[in-house]
């Protein structure tokens, strides 16, 4: 068992990061959260009541450094952090609105900027870390309509790319993790039209789609002392979607 680990959750009120607090927790870990929807972050202290918390929005700087400094304030440091913050946007090219196409960066890929920044300043101070980011298969592999989220999602995996060089010297390490389609509220829109949710599930080789509790303990064991030589990497987990043909089903 790795030793007790003061944990940072970005987006802990959602369905994998509040897994993976699950997780953590029952591992002894120490844990501090923060989300945008206060109603989530209450709730949470009666699911988790021994997490702590903070509201911030990830899309505005000054909102996500207030949560770093919070987090390392009250824990004392922050050995590592999981940037749980996504959206999910269905539509081909030419019905993305600009609207569309900035709100979907801001939530992806510039939430997920911001919070590098703010992780690596206290984690170069502690000369070691552990960051994970979110990618999705949607950036692995071409599937339609989704034009945006890939584009958004592509730029995470390069940023970890080459984080995971800039900051080696440091023994901070970054890696990302590429979903498929994961049963929680974010993919509700799809998961709760039965027909939707049965073609999502026809698309895997395997038949089904994730559950959070199976990319949550991924994570946690990526930002684990089992992990130590891991930096720089994606890791898909989309039930084979993403690197295999199943055979045809009658």
């Amino acid at each position: 068992m790795d030793t007790q680990k003061n944990i940072l959750i970005g987006g802990i009120t959602g369905g994998i990061g509040h897994a993976l607090a699950e997780q953590l927790i029952g591992d002894q870990h120490n844990v501090f959260g923060f989300a945008r929807n206060e109603a989530g972050l209450q709730s949470l202290q009666e699911t988790l009541p021994s997490a702590g918390s903070y509201c911030a929005d990830a899309t505005d700087p000054n909102q996500l450094a207030d949560a770093f400094k919070e987090a390392a304030d009250s824990m004392g440091s922050i050995d590592a952090y999981v940037h749980a913050i996504g959206s999910i946007i269905i539509k081909p090219a030419h019905l993305t609105s600009d609207q569309d196409w900035q709100n979907t960066l801001g939530q992806n890929l510039s939430s997920a900027f911001y919070a590098l920044k703010e992780a690596v300043k206290v984690m170069q101070r502690q000369n070691k870390g552990s960051v994970v980011f979110f990618s999705s298969t949607a950036a692995q592999i071409g599937i339609a309509n989704h034009e945006a989220i890939a584009a958004s999602k592509g730029g995470i995996e390069a940023m970890v790319r080459s984080a995971a060089a800039t900051y080696s010297s440091r023994k901070i390490r970054f890696n990302s993790i590429a979903p498929g389609l994961t049963d929680t509220g974010l993919a509700k829109p799809i998961t709760s039209n039965p027909q939707a949710l049965e073609i999502s599930k026809k698309m895997c080789p395997l038949n089904a789609i994730a559950a959070p509790q199976d990319i949550a303990s991924l994570a946690k064991w990526l930002i684990s002392d089992s992990a130590q030589f891991v930096t720089g990497q994606c890791f898909t987990v989309d039930g084979g979607l993403s690197s295999t043909t199943p055979k045809p089903r009658a």
